[in-house]
């Protein structure tokens, strides 16, 4: 790489290397085999007080493995992974990986209607589902190709302790619905099915794909991206770039409150802090804001990876303050935009710079991140990461020069094969191994990117995308609704949420009736928070209802 035309390069911290290698490991297991290797004694991961080390989850990892082999799963098989941040999560993961399954990563509150259509779009076979949300698999699994059904609980592998949050849980808080399913098995059933078989060798390559990672793309219906074990690998050795250059491997605690089924948290927290020694506390809910601060205080965290709304709930904590930050190294912000005020805030109250990040989950997903090295700046998206190209293109696709506005393309090893099963989408996207990102943007003369604008229509609710399609399409299933258009309205808790203008065909329609058949076709962050009636839409001369105008 030179520094001509790639500016960047010039801002990158002195022991932070240019390029990497992302042929340097064949496979994404051999990077795994490697970590359970170096650090065997090391604690992994944490949850709930209770922690495991990389040895313990190396063993429990191949179990799990040969577990799901001997339940007829084979090499390219699609298994789904559906629960929040517990200790099953990563051994689920690594086991799925090492059995030669492709990984569905899926948002434990989907809707039945969300469920049904990742699981038959990508073929899913098996799935690992905390009981909480199995009463929503039952009502779809008939549509489905699952037979492989394990269901966890919270508690499952927390202990004695992990008895009584089971009955909180169940009994208490009432989080588990009554579910009906046959043939399951629990998780430490698998676990214990697996102990005494051994892992069947299966053919693997750079450019296979392991993880069928959802995304709606720029717009429409959800698609799977194609993340290959090259694609995997490069992401992971250029996130350790950047993050070592101001960490050292074997000896740090992050605190991970992003959901690891997220693929930012995937990627940065599982594979790339995993990768270099890193203890993850993971975060069940991170919601309870006073559960976060309750469980950073137990431990000497340096690293914390989230979203501008966790960080601006933590700022607003009356708890907060009473934190001790002395061995907080890195903050790293990504899935949403980070808000200036919230920042700076950060960087008064904890002494640690909030470096925001950009990518997209075609990239898997990081594609440029501020540096570390305190010289990261406020407003911007950063530099590109190593062996990392991106650039400002016009509409026909020619580039522009430094401070014009355009549309954000990136190329890279991290770029995606492809959309599965979805040719004209993909070459949509890619071009001449360019990925178009849709987002508009522009870079200075240094080398630094900004955002401009969002992708033309996408909905950015607490990180996570929420397409006006889908929503148009779950309201317009209503009989009493002739149209209707959603759009996103800025919001100071979640950076965006959704409103939606409807025209009525009848006119006893409510905005009860609505959001009553919304919650039940609808995950959460993808609800309707403002509803307007209107007696008609502003369309285009061929009848396209003009969502900018709207907005």
């Amino acid at each position: 790489m030179t520094t001509d035309s790639r500016p960047w390069l010039h801002h990158y911290p002195k022991n932070m290397p240019i390029d990497i290698d992302p042929d340097a490991f064949p496979t994404l297991v051999a990077v795994l085999d490697a970590a359970f290797q170096k650090y065997e004694n090391k604690k992994a991961y944490a949850c709930m007080g209770k922690a495991m080390t990389y040895g313990e989850i190396d063993v429990l990892s191949q179990d799990f493995a040969a577990y799901l082999q001997s339940r007829g799963l084979v090499a390219g098989d699609r298994i789904a992974l559906m629960m929040p941040n517990m200790l099953q999560y990563p051994i689920a993961l690594y086991g799925a990986l090492r059995a030669g399954l492709v990984v569905v990563n899926t948002n434990p509150l989907y809707t039945p209607r969300e469920m049904k259509h990742q699981f038959v779009d990508s073929g899913v076979k098996a799935i690992v589902i905390a009981e909480n949300f199995a009463a929503n698999l039952q009502a779809i699994i008939g549509s489905t190709v699952i037979k492989t059904v394990i269901v966890t609980s919270i508690g499952e592998l927390l202990g004695l302790k992990g008895l009584v949050v089971d009955f909180v849980v169940r009994n208490v808080k009432k989080l588990v619905p009554t579910f009906q399913l046959s043939n399951t098995v629990s998780f430490r059933q698998a676990l214990n099915g697996g102990k005494k078989r051994t892992i069947q060798a299966f053919e693997d390559s750079p450019d296979r794909t392991i993880l069928l990672q959802y995304t709606g793309g720029t717009t429409g219906v959800a698609k799977g991206a194609m993340l290959t074990n090259r694609n995997l690998v490069a992401n992971m050795m250029q996130m350790q770039a950047v993050i070592f250059s101001r960490l050292e491997e074997g000896n740090e605690v992050a605190l991970t409150p992003l959901p690891m089924y997220h693929i930012f948290a995937f990627t940065v927290n599982g594979l790339g802090l995993f990768g270099g020694g890193i203890m993850n506390v993971l975060l069940t809910n991170a919601r309870d804001i006073s559960g976060v601060i309750k469980e950073w205080k137990k431990y000497p965290i340096s690293v914390l990876t989230g979203v501008n709304t966790l960080f601006n709930a933590l700022l607003n904590h009356a708890e907060f303050q009473t934190i001790d930050f002395s061995t907080l190294k890195i903050t790293v912000a990504g899935g949403m935009a980070l808000q200036r005020p919230v920042a700076e805030r950060w960087q008064t109250t904890t002494g640690c710079f909030l470096a925001e990040g950009y990518g997209m989950t075609e990239c898997s997903p990081v594609a440029s991140v501020n540096p570390l090295d305190g010289t990261g700046r406020i407003g911007t998206i950063g530099v590109p990461i190593p062996t990392t190209d991106m650039r400002i293109v016009d509409e026909s696709g020619e580039p522009l020069p430094a401070g014009e506005i355009g549309e954000i393309q990136i190329r890279g090893p991290q770029v995606m094969k492809g959309y599965y099963n979805r040719p004209s989408e993909t070459a949509e996207v890619l071009r001449d191994s360019w990925l178009c990102t849709g987002d508009i943007g522009k870079m200075d003369e240094s080398g630094f990117f900004s955002i401009v604008d969002r992708k033309k229509d996408m909905i950015l609710v607490s990180g996570f995308n929420v397409y006006p399609n889908e929503i148009e399409e779950v309201v317009a299933m209503l009989e009493k609704v002739l149209e209707v258009a959603a759009v996103g309205v800025a919001d100071e808790k979640s950076g965006e949420v959704v409103k939606i203008f409807v025209v009525k065909k009848d006119n006893s329609l409510t905005e009860n009736e609505i959001l009553a058949h919304c919650k039940i076709n609808l995950t959460g962050y993808k609800m309707p928070k403002y509803i307007e009636f209107r007696s008609e839409l502003p369309k285009t001369n061929v009848g396209k209802i003009l969502r900018r105008e709207l907005k």
